[in-house]
């Protein structure tokens, strides 16, 4: 395998070859170039480096476990199955890791306020977490329907200190979660600093959220390494705007041996309006900073979306997944939302474990790949979050009755 694709990338300009780059008003351009700076002037930093990982640690709960599914592995009858237990940190998601970078770039480049947009709700409450834990002015952008269907996790931001602006504009989800974020930043930009949650975005948010989440990998290939002797021989993320994806693939992508699938939303099925998965159905496009596979029509106006999971249902995919699908090095299919809640149950009946609704599209793709494989051999599958915050949804889809 090229390192080209692992080590070159992004260029100078933020591209991952056509993907990629800076396209955001006048105004952020200066932020952003100062956040990058910062940014490189931080990884060479041993004291940053130093408290990142004293936080990963002492505050997130890392490492997390690589954990064998011994009774979904025995129930599918193919290739064993790892989960890597993101679902075990701190606030139940992986998207503690680049929060706890982003926070403390924040507070390099002494800004006081912070804001951010989510979608499941994951990455407010990873937000609001740090924001808390430093003492910073916290504000968290969340679509209306978005707050409905993840009450829980709304509560939780609001119990950590933090103001949660339910969006009502257009669909009403994250990708209007985004815009309004994108309009305080350019309203407050000199005391705030945006902690976006995803690979996606303008230059450096691609990259830097890529090699904040990257220690999922790191860690995953020094595990299956020590129990296993040797490298996986595929492994499987949920893709929304793709940071745990990314990170889980990203200390893998030269090794040749490896294959990598990344399971975007299904929706009701690859009908317009009805899904998320934009390399089922996209086209290449700009919005919300960058350049990447959107779903839009043929005027360029953004499509409505669906998927069961909150996490899941954006219109865009960040633009290192676009340039390493376009390399066929990592492999893109998608789950219905019926097959991802089927996951969700199977999971928790035969190992003990809820996962969260954007981990069991991962988890419904190792169902239908597992069998296929021979017995020798191992996937790696990232368990990107718990499912606490879902519980109430899928009951009400699957027909459970919940108590008064």
């Amino acid at each position: 395998m090229s390192s080209l694709v692992s080590e070159k990338l992004p260029d100078a300009q933020g591209h991952f070859g056509p993907y990629g780059g800076r396209y955001v008003p006048e105004t952020l351009m200066h932020p952003l170039q100062e956040l990058e700076d910062e940014y490189h002037r931080a990884q060479k930093d041993p004291e940053f480096q130093r408290e990142f990982e004293y936080y990963l640690r002492e505050f997130c709960g890392r490492p997390t476990p690589l954990y064998f599914a011994e009774r979904l592995t025995r129930e599918l009858g193919g290739a064993k199955i790892y989960l890597k237990r993101e679902d075990l940190l701190h606030t139940g998601a992986h998207k503690i890791n680049n929060c706890i970078g982003q926070i403390l770039l924040a507070r390099r480049m002494g800004k006081s306020r912070i804001i951010a947009e989510t979608g499941a709700g994951q990455h407010g409450v990873a937000t609001a977490t740090v924001a808390a834990m430093f003492g910073f002015k916290c504000v968290i952008y969340m679509g209306a329907v978005d707050c409905e269907r993840q009450a829980l996790n709304v509560y939780r931001m609001k119990m950590l200190g933090s103001e949660v602006v339910p969006v009502k504009a257009g669909q009403q989800t994250l990708k209007e979660a985004i815009n309004e974020a994108m309009r305080d930043w350019v309203t407050n930009v000199r005391t705030t600093h945006y902690i976006l949650g995803t690979v996606y975005g303008a230059h450096p948010y691609p990259v830097m959220v890529r090699n904040f989440q990257r220690v999922i990998g790191d860690e995953a290939r020094r595990q299956i390494l020590e129990k296993e002797e040797r490298l996986p021989d595929l492994l499987v993320a949920c893709v929304g705007g793709g940071s745990n994806a990314m990170g889980l693939f990203y200390p893998f992508l030269n090794d040749a041996s490896v294959k990598m699938i990344g399971v975007e939303a299904g929706g009701e099925g690859i009908v317009p309006n009805k899904h998320a998965a934009r390399f089922q159905g996209g086209s290449l496009g700009v919005l919300q900073g960058t350049r990447s596979y959107l779903l839009q029509d043929e005027y360029g106006q953004i499509q409505l979306t669906h998927s069961v999971s909150a996490g899941l249902d954006y219109a865009a995919v960040g633009p290192e997944h676009a340039w390493l699908r376009d390399q066929k090095r990592v492999e893109y299919t998608y789950a219905t939302d019926e097959q991802a809640l089927e996951a969700f149950m199977k999971l928790g009946r035969l190992e003990g474990i809820i996962p969260a609704l954007e981990s069991a599209h991962a988890i419904a793709e190792v169902i239908q790949r597992a069998p296929k494989l021979a017995k020798d051999k191992f996937i790696i599958v990232n368990l990107s979050g718990r499912g606490d915050k879902d519980v109430a949804q899928v009951a009400a889809k699957v027909g459970l009755r919940m108590p008064l």
